[in-house]
């Protein structure tokens, strides 16, 4: 702890001591109602507390789903102004965040161990230049790779040896679509 840390402590110590002060003598003759009203602001800091906590996951259920038409799939711009696609890899669903910074396909450790690649017996024998500074990759050759009506087989992708926040999807398999971004819209089409 330092000193911010214990100061800060300091602070909220003598912040509820005060308010729980005013408490004791404003409540003196009812304890039990001032232990009814100490309960119900609990619950609802703890409510407001896990409402915060869930937001990026209802974000991500309310925000709207790719659109596929045909020969052609349309990808809303979420809200942190990215695109994200569903794929099925070796027959998983999984979301890729679209970079186009990106060369190639980059798989999360997590995201390559659900589709069955055993990061043991990698050779981390790549390397690629991140946000995050250099990190150390493994080719690897997903089996398919199926977005909406197309489904392309022997795909090349890189295991991220570091732990990723999810996969990326890059230009090696971007460049296979014409790619329009049109509004908050991202269009691919075959």
């Amino acid at each position: 702890m330092n000193g911010d840390d214990f100061g800060r402590l300091a602070y909220l110590a003598l912040l509820l001591a005060a308010v729980g002060g005013w408490v004791m003598v404003e409540y003196r003759q009812r304890l039990g109602q001032a232990l009814r009203v100490a309960l119900a602001w609990g619950l609802i800091f703890v409510g407001l507390m896990a409402g915060y906590g869930l937001w990026n996951d209802l974000q991500r259920d309310i925000r709207s789903a790719q659109v596929v038409q045909g020969g052609r799939v349309e990808i809303p711009r979420a809200p942190d102004g990215h695109y994200y696609l569903r794929l099925a890899v070796d027959g998983h669903e999984m979301e890729f965040m679209v970079d186009t910074g990106a060369t190639g396909i980059v798989l999360s450790p997590d995201d390559a161990t659900a589709v069955g690649i055993e990061l043991s017996s990698l050779d981390y024998l790549g390397q690629a230049v991140t946000a995050n500074g250099v990190v150390r990759t493994a080719r690897v050759s997903l089996d398919s790779v199926v977005l909406g009506p197309f489904e392309d087989e022997g795909v090349t992708a890189f295991v991220n040896e570091a732990a990723m926040q999810g996969s990326l999807l890059g230009m090696d398999y971007l460049g296979r679509f014409s790619i329009q971004i049109s509004g908050d819209r991202m269009i691919l089409t075959r």
